[in-house]
């Protein structure tokens, strides 16, 4: 198959195909975090990342859940449909951490009392600052579009939450992307993984995720593999 770079982000190389409308999805060993300000690496981590999103793209793809996720080529890379990205992030809380900690004053960890969606602007110049629909409005952003997001999520959420409680984790909060294939129909793009969330041990509280790196925790290649390991068996 050829490749041709098409772009690479901060976690992974995207690459064109002699594939009509599909792209390879290569998830990198490099970290970043405070928008690039700090950056790392650790053996393994791409590979945890594409192990676990393929997964978790599977099982929302086997529960109504429209992905672009085609199928997993190797250890590193994902194929997937190529999608006209909308500039939004959407991110979803259950739990009280980070800057939803700081935004509203309460003790990281506090369980809200209902699922709590957020609308980042994907701006990395900006610092994919949170909008509400007013500002996407004026951006070209469509109300559909802003309420498929938000149902997205919320619809994620509901099947994330059990699919994690499982694995004996806390799905604290997490960050999707949303595109429109060459169709018109609205997906779930990007990524699921340690990188885009917050897991928490249901037991110990333990941090599995990229807060390990951001906070110098240390122990961030094994939380990774952790994941790996309750996430794939």
């Amino acid at each position: 198959m050829a490749e041709r770079l098409l772009y690479e982000g901060k976690a992974k190389k995207v690459f064109t195909t002699d594939e009509e409308g599909v792209l390879l999805h290569r998830f990198k060993d490099d970290a970043t975090a405070f928008n690039a300000k700090k950056r790392g690496s650790w053996a393994g981590k791409g590979r945890a990342n594409a192990a676990i999103s393929a997964a978790v793209f599977e099982y929302l793809e086997a529960n109504g859940i429209p992905t672009h996720f085609i199928e997993r080529v190797d250890e590193t890379t994902l194929k997937t449909r190529r999608l006209e990205m909308l500039p939004v992030e959407v991110i979803v809380r259950n739990v009280a951490a980070g800057s939803l900690a700081r935004l509203i004053g309460y003790e990281e960890g506090t369980e809200l009392k209902a699922p709590i969606v957020e609308l980042c602007y994907k701006d990395d110049a900006l610092g994919d600052p949170m909008l509400n629909w007013y500002h996407f409005r004026e951006l070209g952003v469509s109300d559909a579009d802003l309420e498929f997001c938000e149902e997205l999520g919320l619809r994620v959420n509901g099947l994330l939450w059990p699919f994690f409680d499982e694995r004996g984790i806390v799905l604290v909060d997490f960050k999707i992307e949303v595109g429109r294939d060459a169709g018109g129909t609205l997906m779930l793009a990007d990524e699921i993984s340690p990188d885009t969330c917050r897991f928490w041990d249901k037991t110990s509280g333990e941090k599995l995720d990229k807060d390990r790196f951001r906070r110098d925790l240390g122990g961030v290649e094994e939380a990774y593999e952790d994941m790996l390991r309750r996430v794939t068996g």
